[in-house]
């Protein structure tokens, strides 16, 4: 079957629709590559409601890409933290010294050159910043496709060339968000308003909008932990975290099994702990159930409302019965 054919009268009408009842948000009406990008990153794995906050807050305190540039890791994890996804700040941070080095690229192809700038964010920094006509993908542009074109697995390759097919190159940028919006308020995952859809005269999928896209299947594995909450010297003993996803913050003293061994102890100085309760939390592909102990040690500790701490390290310090937030809790 032919791709729906994306007519002048259906740009109108879809552009129309946007212009009429797009949200207003803090990142909706700048060309500042910067502030285009940041939103971007945050909405990558963030809901736009709470990405509100996160935004206002990253820019009051690095308001220029120099800014964020001259600040140190900890610090701009301590700025992100409660947002998630810390890989995302830390990529930030690098890419705003490439900027600051050698200048902001002003088409698609130079910004995926950028540290952690993937196709998607390449295509809308590049469309809504300077005005470049690519079509940018993400997850409601592909329901979107999708169910047009009653298309129950839409490949990156089919979905990249049909969205390059129907897009408006006199106005990429707002195009690019005219769709994202349609996705996100009108063409849901879940009970879609195809009455307000101004592309529902086209839609071959209206009938059984749910079918399409078919669901992916996702793997989520349990895992049970136990974690350390020990009184120490100057506050709490933390860790400074590695790996690539709470690599740069701290955090309590973890490891795999319910119970920590006596070696386990005997390397943080704690000569006993008590239980101190159970704390699940789910990461995207990760559901942890995590036994919390609470004793002391001699060791030299630090303040956790000072360091950039995870949601989970938070958790845990609560159900310890101490204060692990900073002034920017989540």
């Amino acid at each position: 079957m032919p791709d729906v054919e994306m007519t002048p009268a259906r740009r109108r009408a879809l552009l129309a629709w946007y212009d009429a009842e797009h949200r207003e948000l803090p990142w909706r009406g700048t060309r500042d590559p910067y502030r285009v990008l940041l939103s971007e990153v945050l909405l990558q794995q963030t809901r736009v409601d709470q990405a509100r906050p996160f935004y206002a807050r990253f820019l009051e305190r690095f308001p220029t890409v120099e800014a964020l540039a001259a600040a140190g890791e900890e610090e701009v994890l301590r700025i992100w933290q409660g947002a998630g996804y810390y890989a995302r700040a830390r990529r930030l941070r690098a890419l705003a010294g490439q900027v600051v080095r050698s200048g902001w690229p002003k088409d698609r192809a130079g910004l995926l050159r950028l540290p952690g700038v993937g196709p998607y964010t390449a295509a809308a920094v590049a469309s809504i910043a300077f005005g470049e006509p690519v079509a940018a993908v993400d997850g409601n542009l592909r329901r979107v496709l999708a169910r047009v074109h009653a298309e129950p697995d839409p490949k990156p390759a089919w979905l990249q060339r049909v969205a390059a097919s129907w897009l408006e190159p006199a106005r990429p940028g707002d195009w690019n968000q005219a769709l994202m919006e349609l996705g996100a308020r009108v063409c849901t995952p879940r009970n879609p308003d195809c009455g307000a859809c101004p592309l529902a005269g086209v839609c071959r999928g209206r009938a059984a909008p749910e079918r399409y896209p078919a669901a992916r299947k996702r793997s989520v594995r349990n895992e049970e932990r136990w974690a350390l909450v020990l009184a120490a010297r100057g506050g709490v003993l933390l860790e400074r975290r590695s790996g690539r996803q709470l690599g740069g913050l701290w955090g309590l003293p973890t490891g795999p099994g319910p119970v920590p061994g006596a070696a386990v102890l005997a390397d943080y100085g704690a000569a006993a702990v008590e239980a101190a309760g159970t704390v699940r939390h789910a990461f995207s592909h990760r559901r942890l159930t995590v036994h919390v102990y609470r004793g002391r040690t001699d060791r030299p500790g630090h303040d956790p409302g000072a360091k950039p701490l995870a949601v989970l390290d938070r958790k845990l310090l609560a159900a310890a019965g101490i204060e692990g937030a900073s002034e920017h809790e989540a």
